[in-house]
């Protein structure tokens, strides 16, 4: 049994808390509003950005840290910035001076937009509301190329992992990658993770990670998996994360409220009906 030594409950947003539609269940508000009531800390961390990810936090109905764009910004639960790191400008233009498939979408996460070269209704699809507003820019053109993140989708992923080989010829030194969903790019930061900014939080609430409880289904939650005194994959996860890390338990799927789930058998020992 879990549940004496687990304090801290870390959640993944997309393909994790949340549904296909890119919601979060009534079952698994109650379940995180009763994790509340009953003194665990909650963190979500996830790659989206915070002014798109902070009304999704909030529908959770209890306070929450946030740590968003996979580490680059870490919001209090009374939505205080507590920690702020922005990529170097000529080291994103460098990267989009590369000779980059036109198909590809291209986002750079800036402070207040987000800054893409087309227009992609599938990434559209992902804010269910409009906090955070897309920018079509020419890139070719930009003086400011400093941000956030950057963010490439294509609906193939070989397409991906190619530009990927090509970025990381010259700026392996300057940049973390991960693949957040399989038709999903990410670079950051060196130094910038979720299992960073998540030892951060632990360290100012006085917890270490082995009290601590994680879930996630991208490679970009990988370190955060591993770290945590219990990391759960979800069922929804693709293969290649499941391989990487065979000794971790894989639960039920996003779309079957595998967190709450998991969470209401094994920490608040309840049946599901008792929660609902």
């Amino acid at each position: 049994m879990i549940k004496e030594k687990i304090k801290v409950v870390i959640s993944d947003l997309d393909g994790t808390l949340l549904n296909a539609e890119h919601k979060i269940s009534q079952y698994t508000k109650t379940v995180f509003q009763e994790l509340h009531n009953q003194n665990y800390l909650i963190i979500v961390a996830t790659g989206r950005h915070h002014l798109d990810a902070m009304p999704i936090v909030d529908g959770l109905g209890c306070p929450v840290y946030l740590v968003t764009s996979n580490g680059a910004r870490i919001h209090s639960p009374d939505k205080e910035l507590l920690f702020s790191f922005d990529i170097e400008s000529n080291a994103i233009k460098s990267v989009l001076s590369l000779e980059i498939n036109p198909e590809i979408t291209t986002v750079l996460f800036k402070e207040n937009v987000w800054q893409t070269n087309k227009v992609n209704e599938k990434l559209n699809s992902f804010q269910t509301e409009l906090n955070y507003l897309p920018e079509l820019v020419d890139f070719d053109t930009l003086e400011d190329y400093s941000g956030i993140k950057l963010f490439f989708t294509h609906d193939n992923h070989t397409v991906l992992t190619q530009l990927r080989d090509k970025i990381l010829e010259d700026h392996s030194n300057i940049f973390s990658h991960a693949f957040s969903l399989p038709l999903c790019l990410e670079f950051m930061d060196k130094s910038v993770d979720k299992s960073v900014a998540i030892a951060k939080i632990l360290e100012k609430e006085n917890f270490i990670f082995q009290e601590a409880i994680s879930f996630g289904d991208g490679f970009n939650d990988e370190n955060m998996l591993k770290s945590t005194g219990k990391g759960l994959i979800m069922g929804n996860a693709p293969k290649g994360l499941k391989d990487k890390l065979p000794h971790l338990e894989v639960i039920s799927t996003n779309d079957n409220e595998g967190v709450a789930t998991y969470i209401t058998k094994e920490l608040l020992n309840k049946n599901n009906s008792v929660i609902e």
